[in-house]
């Protein structure tokens, strides 16, 4: 049966992974990964590193500049009960908006205590719930959250990936780029640029931009209603700056293509255009793109491969077309690809229509 001639369920983006197929490492190299070329007739499968031959003179890539955070915490309530916290969002006054989880729940007023490996140890004070639908505890710090997360926090890796942080994860799991702090999960497209690759698009003629969107842990949200209609999108703070539209105006301009580098920067994009014009400026958005959207800027996407049943899935689905998808993860898996944020990528054409 053909998926457009009914409603899409969230059957339509299911698919089975062997689990040795889940990157728990990055590429030796960054650009060593591999890309799945899927904007030809036929699937190429290529290195990250051949991607400027894959572009045009006068194209031009976006990047997320998010930084990641060094976003989670271990630690114990004042009765001793162990607590793991994963920090969502940094707000003004030392206060923070964090995933919590313990044996029971604190109270407001209560303190929560969190260790760093030498034996130091700071306060954080529970002020209560908050977030967009209040599942987010919200704690007050003691001084500058960025300052205490930098000393006392671990790389907040994906729920997949089994091993604890290291040293090297602080390195790879941040893309070569990254400014602006804020993120707690990384913009894993990005994480395949490394210098040389720069330099590289830049020699083709292939101009680039930013944006900023900090990766919330809703990223790894799971779909649980089989109407994905009904699935409620996490918030996620981004910005679009003047210097980027007059960037991407050009490009259009001079008949060039916008290329965006992952996920993020897409969805950026696309809520900064969501009036029908792109519009510089900072805000929320929980936009949840499924098939049927309209996109309005991004002609190419380079993405990883994402996991199943998840709202991404459903993105790259809406964005190059769902059997396109499905004809690409079969090839990725029956090639071996690795897949997930350490995993490698794919290059796609939007499919118009």
């Amino acid at each position: 049966m053909n998926p457009s001639a009914r409603p899409l369920t969230l059957a339509d983006f299911d698919f089975q992974l062997p689990p040795e197929l889940i990157a728990q490492q990055p590429a030796a190299e960054r650009s060593a990964s591999r890309l799945l070329d899927g904007t030809g007739d036929a699937l190429a499968d290529r290195v990250f590193r051949e991607l400027p031959s894959l572009l045009a003179p006068g194209d031009l890539l976006v990047f997320n500049d998010t930084r990641v955070i060094k976003a989670r915490l271990w630690g114990a309530k004042s009765s001793g009960g162990a607590v793991e916290a994963l920090v969502e969002r940094v707000l003004p006054e030392r206060e923070v908006l964090a995933h919590l989880r313990a044996s029971k729940s604190p109270k407001p007023g209560s303190l929560v205590f969190f260790d760093a490996p030498g034996g130091e140890r700071f306060a954080a004070e529970v002020l209560g719930r908050g977030g967009p639908d209040g599942g987010l505890f919200h704690l007050r710090f003691p001084e500058d959250p960025l300052a205490l997360l930098a000393r006392f926090g671990h790389v907040p890796l994906p729920p997949y990936i089994t091993h604890t942080d290291s040293a090297d994860d602080e390195r790879r799991y941040q893309t070569v780029f990254a400014r602006r702090p804020g993120a707690v999960a990384a913009p894993t497209a990005a994480l395949h640029f490394d210098e040389a690759l720069l330099q590289a698009l830049a020699e083709r003629g292939v101009a680039s931009a930013h944006i900023t969107l900090h990766v919330g842990a809703g990223t790894f949200q799971p779909v649980r209603v089989e109407n994905i209609a009904e699935h409620r999108m996490h918030s996620e703070w981004f910005e679009v700056g003047a210097q980027t539209v007059e960037a991407i105006e050009r490009t259009r301009a001079s008949g060039g293509r916008i290329v965006a580098v992952g996920t993020t920067t897409l969805r950026a994009l696309e809520s900064a255009a969501l009036d029908g014009s792109l519009q510089a400026g900072a805000r929320e958005t929980d936009i949840f793109i499924t098939p049927g959207f309209r996109f309005r800027v991004v002609d190419r996407l380079v993405t990883n491969f994402h996991l199943p049943r998840s709202t991404l899935l459903m993105l790259v689905s809406a964005f190059a077309g769902l059997d396109v998808i499905r004809d690409l993860y079969a090839h990725a898996i029956a090639q071996r690809y690795r897949f997930f944020s350490y995993g490698d990528a794919m290059l796609l054409a939007r499919r118009d229509g």
